[in-house]
Parts: C-alpha cells; sequence; structure tokens
C-alpha cells in the first residue's frame, strides 16, 4: 500500500494517471474510519482504476478547539482498516503544515445561502473550513469521481456548490448513511461514545423515523414541537436543532408543498458529544 505524508510526493505519483485521463476516485476524511467510510472506498474501487483516501483532521473547520484537540486520531488503524479492503488503495495523510504552510487559515467561500442553514449557524466559518480543504485536496489529487457520505448532507451540498462554483472537474458522489444495529449514524464522534451513550444515542434516529412519519400527517412546526419534546427534559442528551428544510435550498419549511422535497436535519448532544443526522421525508 502507498502512503504519503507530503502533497509533492502524491502529485509525483499521481502526474502519470492525469495525463492518461486515468479516472480517480477520492474519498476525503478525517480518520477514525468505519464500515460507512469503508463504503465509500468500495464505490471508488468499483467504479475508478485509482481510489485515493485523504486522511486529515482539518484544524479549520473546527469553530470548538475542544471538539478538534478531542476529535479520535487512529492513524495506524485505519490503515490497516483501508488494507483488509484493498491494498491497492492509496492513502494521503498529510501534516498541518503540509496543507497550510506557515498559515492556518480558512478561506471565505459564498454558497448561495446553503451556509447559511443548519450547521452554518450553529458553526459560524465551519463551512469556510470545509471549502478550504475540499477545493485544497481537489487541487492536489484532481480526481474524476469524489464520494461523500449522506450523513452530512448538507456537507454533500455544500460541496456541489463548491466545485459548480469553481468549475472544478469532479463528479460529486453521495452514498446511503450507514447505521449501528440500534440505529445510530456510523460517525467517527462515535468513538467518544461509552457502550452505554451508543445504546442512548439510538434515540436519535428512532426520533427522526417517528418524525417522518408524523411529517405525513402533520405540519412542519408540529413535528418540530414533538421532537423538541422528545429531548427537553433528557437526562444525558440535549437537542441543539431539528429542522425540517428543502432538500436543494436547505431552507427551513414553513408549510409544505407538494413539488419539494424535504429533509429532517437534527444535531444532539450526547452529554459533551456532538451528533448529527438527517433523514430523507419522500
Amino acid at each position: 500500500m502507498l502512503i504519503f505524508n507530503k502533497q509533492s510526493f502524491l502529485i509525483e505519483h499521481l502526474a502519470p494517471f492525469w495525463t492518461s485521463k486515468t479516472s480517480i476516485g477520492f474519498v476525503p476524511t478525517m480518520g477514525a474510519l468505519h464500515a460507512g467510510h469503508l463504503s465509500l472506498l468500495a464505490k471508488s474501487l468499483e467504479n475508478n482504476a485509482i481510489t485515493v483516501i485523504s486522511i486529515f483532521v482539518n484544524p479549520t473547520q473546527f469553530n470548538n478547539p475542544e471538539d478538534l484537540a478531542k476529535y479520535p486520531r487512529t492513524l495506524d488503524r485505519d490503515i490497516e482498516k483501508i488494507e483488509s479492503l484493498s491494498k491497492d488503495i492509496i492513502v494521503f495523510a498529510p501534516t498541518v503544515e503540509d496543507i497550510y504552510a506557515q498559515q492556518i487559515v480558512s478561506k471565505t467561500f459564498q454558497y448561495d445561502g446553503l451556509e447559511n442553514q443548519m450547521e452554518g449557524k450553529h458553526r459560524p466559518g465551519h463551512f469556510d473550513g470545509v471549502g478550504t480543504i475540499v477545493k485544497r485536496l481537489f487541487e492536489i489529487i484532481k480526481p474524476t469521481h469524489a464520494y461523500f457520505g449522506e450523513k452530512d448532507f448538507q456537507q454533500l451540498q455544500i460541496v456541489k456548490k463548491l466545485v459548480q462554483k469553481n468549475n472544478i472537474p469532479v463528479q460529486i458522489v453521495g452514498c446511503p448513511i450507514h447505521r449501528e444495529e440500534n440505529g445510530l449514524a456510523l460517525s467517527s464522534r462515535n468513538e467518544r461514545l461509552s457502550t452505554a451513550e451508543r445504546k442512548e444515542a439510538a434515540l436519535i434516529f428512532k426520533t427522526l423515523t417517528e418524525a417522518k412519519m408524523w411529517f405525513g400527517t402533520k405540519s412542519a412546526r408540529e413535528v418540530t414541537t414533538f421532537v423538541e419534546n422528545v429531548f427537553k427534559n433528557h437526562a444525558t442528551m440535549s437537542l441543539e436543532y431539528f429542522e425540517i428544510a428543502d432538500e436543494t435550498s436547505l431552507i427551513t419549511c414553513l408549510r409544505k408543498s407538494k413539488n419539494k422535497q424535504y429533509r429532517a436535519f437534527i444535531a444532539v448532544f450526547v452529554n459533551n458529544i456532538r451528533l448529527i443526522d438527517t433523514i430523507s421525508l419522500k
């Protein structure tokens, strides 16, 4: 397996594939890999001659320094998981200095308002950090296809908009959410949950599923009130937000329209660990 820590070496290795117009699949991650990440890699292996995965905890997309400090870093274990899938996958695990040089700051991006909803409201600067690193990785790797999980649905829409507005020649592929047996969406942050917390966190998806059922006959406001009440006096979980929004614009639904597709978005703290999830309301 090839592992690169410097972008200059990776660029040198990939250059012949760009010249020959070989299909390159790319899976950007922050490590602490789980079955969801591996499913993205499997999709890339199936549809591309070359597959690259990045493992990089990007400092500029964290608005909470404590969250950045505690984010799980499990590179050796990640490499073992990748190798169990295929030894042909190229790993790019750069240092912060290699990506940002001497200036660890994000650029400013406009995503036609997508950045102002949900995560954008609660994590100032987050999507500037996302745009900065994703655009940089696209410039380094020059993939033909890039794979993102739908759990971060807002991020998926942001990346599509980034590619569109910057004329980046890559096809963005959204892939289904992978879940634990109890419904909890797989996330690198789940590594920080205790066994008891993982069990309790199943309430998040259970509530989303019930909200979807309610949305068939109730208004968006009534569904939101229902979800807020579920978490109102919970001992270990607190609701940061629940929103029903248009899948394309991500604007909050105030009144349902038959010609729009809606999605529910949720962010919950399990003690001090922040988890997000989403479900289509089709």
